[in-house]
């Protein structure tokens, strides 16, 4: 459970980024978002499990993870943004209380998941067959529901280029390679700490 907490934490802070973000009306409002961020959503579904099947020991997965989550969090948006009207001017509370819902929900899932699978691969099936025999089953979905999502986007026009559209784009450019540098920096310092120091043994 340990190594996975932090992998769910950094879905849910990212999730949370992007959510909030649509909730003040800061995400693009474009007809072809919507069907943009489902193909991707299926995007990052397929690519996690190919690289369960390619990887056998994934680093730095949460960064990966958080990539995803701040994708999944207008996903999120789309699916309340008839009910966060009830939020009134408790938007923003609304919003986090959500989101630690979310986080407990995950836990919860891997409390369960985590020991009935422990199970499976010890007394049914290798832990490494297993994986690979669960990841291709998702990676098959998560393929059809990709290619479903592409051919929807495929019918909207590619957008036009206007002033406003540029610096919404230049905005969240900025926002992305900021929280990039920051994941960044985040891991020399996960991995500076890592190492034992000169002298000491490691553990």
């Amino acid at each position: 459970m340990r190594p996975l907490i932090p992998i769910v934490s950094a879905f849910t802070v990212a999730h949370s980024i992007t959510l909030i973000a649509s909730a003040y009306h800061l995400a693009p409002q474009f007809l072809w978002f919507p069907p943009l961020i489902e193909t991707l959503i299926a995007t990052s579904v397929f690519y996690m499990a190919l690289e369960n099947i390619v990887v056998v020991q994934p680093r730095g997965r949460w960064i990966i993870t958080f990539l995803f989550g701040l994708v999944h969090g207008f996903g999120f948006s789309f699916g309340l943004e008839h009910t966060l009207q009830f939020a009134g001017s408790h938007l923003l509370t609304s919003l986090l209380s959500f989101n630690v819902g979310v986080e407990l929900g995950q836990l919860l899932v891997l409390a369960v998941l985590v020991p009935l699978l422990n199970i499976v691969f010890r007394y049914i099936v290798a832990e490494r067959m297993g994986t690979i025999i669960l990841s291709v089953i998702v990676a098959h979905t998560a393929w059809h529901w990709m290619t479903e999502r592409f051919d929807v986007l495929r019918q909207f026009p590619w957008p036009a280029f206007t002033a406003a559209g540029l610096a919404s784009g230049l905005r969240w450019l900025m926002v992305v390679v900021a929280i990039a540098a920051a994941a960044w920096l985040l891991t020399l310092v996960t991995q500076k700490r890592a190492k034992p120091a000169a002298g000491e043994p490691a553990e």
